[in-house]
This record gives C-alpha cells, sequence and structure tokens, in this order.
C-alpha cells in the first residue's frame, strides 16, 4: 500500500491530472475499472452485458487486460447486477444521504467493492483500498475518496450479519417480475425460482458424439439429459475439442426442445430464430438438413462461424431474413421456432435482464410471438411437426401463446411430450403435456439448476 500512497502523494502535488496519468496503477484496478464500467453500461445506458463486454474489448483502456482480469471484472459485474438489491440496502445503511443521482459513478465503484467484500470473498483491505484509489484516479468520483474508505470500512465490518438478515430473493428481483412469478406458481415457487435465477450458472455443453469421453477429458459430468456440465472451465476456446469442433455451448434445458422432433435424419427442417446455433448444430449432428433463418446478420455470422468449427456446413442454409415476410417457396417436414421472449428463464447468464426489461416489454412481445408462431405454422408440410419454444417463464409467452394459435388454428393439434422422451422429471412437464423446467430443476441428481424454458409440439393434419 505504501507504493500506490506514495504515488497518490505525489499527485497532490503540482497538476493532479499530469501526476494521476504518470503515476502506475495499482494491480488490479483495471479490472475494477472495467466492472463500473459494465455497471454503468447496464443500469445507466440500458445496454445488454454482452454488449458492454464486447465494446471494452474494442476499447484501447481495456484491451490489454489479461483474460484473467477481464473474466473477473465482469464477475464483479454480474454480481453487482444480481444482488442490486441486497447490495444497495447493505449500503444504505451507512450512507447519512442518498448519493446523487446524475453521479452514477460513486454508486458503482462502492457497489463493485461490496460485491467483492460480501458476495465474492475478496479480501477487505484490497477491495477498500481499489475502491479509494479508483474514486481518487476518476474525475467523476474523486470527491468521494473519503467516503468511499469510511463506508467500505462499516460494509466489511457490520455488512455480513446486515446481509444475511435480508430476503435477498425477494428483494434483489423486481416487483413486476416477483409479483407475476408468484401469481404463475405460487409463492413457495417462486422464491425458488428467485435463488436459483440468482446463482451462477455452471457451463453445459452438447457434444456431437461420446459424451462420456468428452466428460471425461474434461473433467465434467454427463448429465441425465445427454449434456455436459463443468462447474469449472476456464476460457472456453481454450478447452480441448473446441478446435475440433467435438462440441458447442448450450445450456441443457436449451438442448431438449430439438428431441421433441424425434428422429429428423433426412428431413428438411426450418430453425427460425436460429442464432446463435445451438439447436442448428442439434438437428445438422442428428442428420436434418437445416435452413438456419435469423434476423441479425452480425448474429448469423457467429452461427456461421459455429457451424463451420463443427464441420457441420454441409447440412445446414444460413439465410438472414425476417421471418415475420419470409417467403421460402416451399413448405418443411418440420419447423423449430425459438421465438423472441422476455428470457427470463435465462437470469442465471444475463443478470442484466433484470435490470432491462420491463412490465411493458410483455404485451408487446406476446403480440409478436403469436404473428411469429402463426407465420411458422405455414411453413409446415401437413403431416409435419412445429416446435415453438422460449427461453422465458411467463405463461403469456409459453402456454398463453400457444393455445391462442390452436384456436385459431384448427389444423394443428397439441401432441403431448413424455417424461421419457427428456430423461427428466415429470415436474418438467404441464398438464397438457408441454415442456415446461424452472431454473431450480435438476437435469441430474445433485445437479442442480438450468434455463427455464418452454416447448410445446404441434402436429399438422395429413
Amino acid at each position: 500500500m505504501r507504493v500506490w500512497r506514495a504515488g497518490m502523494d505525489a499527485a497532490a502535488k503540482g497538476d493532479k491530472a499530469g501526476a494521476r496519468g504518470a503515476s502506475v496503477e495499482p494491480a488490479g484496478l483495471g479490472a475494477r475499472r472495467l466492472a463500473v464500467q459494465m455497471i454503468e453500461a447496464v443500469l445507466v445506458d440500458s445496454r445488454t452485458l454482452e454488449d458492454a463486454m464486447e465494446k471494452a474489448d474494442r476499447n484501447p483502456a481495456f484491451s490489454g487486460l489479461e483474460p484473467r482480469d477481464r473474466g473477473f471484472a465482469r464477475l464483479i459485474a454480474a454480481t453487482v447486477l444480481r444482488r442490486l438489491g441486497s447490495l444497495d440496502a447493505v449500503l444504505s445503511r451507512f450512507l447519512e444521504r442518498p448519493l446523487p443521482i446524475n453521479q452514477p459513478r460513486p454508486r458503482s465503484i462502492l457497489l463493485a467493492a461490496a460485491a467483492q467484500i460480501l458476495i465474492l470473498g475478496t479480501p477487505a483491505h484490497a477491495a477498500i483500498n481499489l475502491a479509494v484509489e479508483q474514486c481518487r484516479r476518476d474525475p467523476k468520483a474523486e470527491r468521494f475518496d473519503k467516503l468511499a474508505n469510511a463506508v467500505m470500512r462499516r460494509v466489511s465490518s457490520e455488512g455480513p450479519a446486515i446481509l444475511a438478515s435480508l430476503d435477498t430473493p425477494r428483494i434483489d428481483v423486481p416487483d413486476w417480475l416477483w409479483s407475476k412469478w408468484v401469481a404463475a406458481y405460487g409463492e413457495p415457487v417462486a422464491r425458488r425460482i428467485a435463488s436459483a435465477s440468482l446463482a451462477e450458472a455452471p457451463l453445459d455443453l452438447s457434444v456431437k458424439e461420446d459424451a462420456a469421453k468428452w466428460a471425461e477429458r474434461l473433467g465434467g459430468m454427463v448429465l441425465a439429459t445427454g449434456s455436459i456440465r463443468l462447474t469449472e472451465a476456464g476460457r472456453i476456446e481454450e478447452l480441448a475439442g473446441f478446435k475440433d469442433g467435438a462440441w458447442w455451448v448450450q445450456d441443457a434445458a436449451a438442448a431438449l426442445p430439438v428431441r421433441l422432433l424425434e428422429n429428423v435424419a433426412g428431413l428438411d427442417v426450418a430453425d427460425l430464430c436460429a442464432a446463435p446455433g445451438g439447436k442448428t448444430a442439434a438437428l445438422a449432428v442428428a442428420g436434418a438438413r437445416v435452413t438456419a433463418v435469423d434476423l441479425s446478420e452480425e448474429r448469423l455470422k457467429r452461427l456461421a462461424d459455429n457451424v463451420a468449427r463443427l464441420g457441420l456446413g454441409d447440412q445446414v442454409v444460413m439465410i438472414a431474413a425476417d421471418i415475420a415476410s419470409w417467403e421460402p417457396g416451399r413448405q418443411f417436414d418440420a419447423v423449430l421456432l425459438d421465438a423472441p421472449c422476455l428470457s427470463t428463464g435465462t437470469i442465471r447468464r444475463h443478470p442484466d435482464l433484470l435490470h432491462l426489461k420491463r412490465p411493458s416489454d410483455l404485451e408487446r412481445i406476446v403480440a409478436l410471438q403469436g404473428a411469429l408462431l402463426e407465420r411458422a405454422g405455414r411453413l409446415v408440410k401437413p403431416g409435419g411437426r412445429l416446435i415453438y419454444c422460449v427461453c422465458s417463464l411467463e405463461p403469456e409467452e409459453g402456454e398463453g401463446v400457444v393455445d391462442a394459435f390452436i384456436a385459431s388454428s384448427p389444423e394443428f393439434r397439441r401432441q403431448a411430450v413424455a417424461p421419457a422422451e427428456l430423461k427428466g422429471s415429470i415436474d418438467w412437464l404441464t398438464r397438457a403435456g408441454d415442456l415446461r423446467t424452472l431454473p431450480f430443476h435438476e437435469p441430474s441428481p445433485e445437479q442442480p439448476g438450468m434455463d427455464g424454458f418452454y416447448a410445446a409440439r404441434l402436429v399438422k393434419a395429413a
């Protein structure tokens, strides 16, 4: 700490900005600065965490950080976004007056430091000293350095007890979302959904073949559903089998909808809203001829990269188009529509959703889903199958959309799913026989947690 203090003393002499620019940045400060940038990208600028990370990679101020530092920065930011209600509640105990609304930087620095001390297990002295140093070096927070020091010392000593006393699953979920979960599932289940959604997700992989071999090689385990789960992974690109195209990243729940189509070998299948391509890959590996359609050319480029890495290019045709108006001039043996949704089943992986989604989004998205499902139905051959799925927990986006579609499309009927098809639990099925996984469900004994997913299988009359 003496080195840092010497730098700060030098900064106090003469031109402060010049001294700051010349002083050596303490180890770990770059990761904290990046974490704060990502926190504000979501909470202030309403951008996704993924977008914030991509922009940081192109920013000379952060692009030189080691992968470990970038990973830690993302972990800090994601933890703040998951536990914002709890962290704010703890900090508020030690602030005599609220921080200025028009100056978000001091709050962001305090939140990042509190997350490190209370949740991530960072040594308190390191988190405190770096938070104070960050304030001193940042023109948007420099007059808050003494406040940061005083508050974070109290957070270190008194914060753990306060945090333990809070109803964290409740206060870390927005009121509107909590109310919807309680209405749909009842409060006990809503509480389990919230607790599971606020946990860090493991890494699940889908393999082209021989899951047992790859699980052993990667140090993971084969789930009952057939996916491989890794609890510690590191950089994905450096894992064995990545360059060889042996597997792709896909949550265990997201791998289930393709199975509802059963044997697709030799069939023409349209994968609508296909990016990033996990379902496209699964269909191609199963022997289908896949037409992958997505509105975003940028996302389709990523899908193309994945397909090429997996060596599946001969079986996949990619089309950038709006499926609401796409006219392929033919029908398909099967169609899979992974519709745009609120994505509330993926909060474990995307905690920014807690702060970016609004209740007003629901009516708009449901109308879009209904239109896309109606369009997808036209693309199915007589006797063919249609899978509708969303990674959302809201019944309006799942059962509500499908029920409305069946009511207006008498040529389609629901085909119930059996638990044996999923190698899962009967708890994963609705009364109507649709797939409905919740974030606390277990894809294998003693392996809790999977994305919340809904899928219905529809058959068109011959």
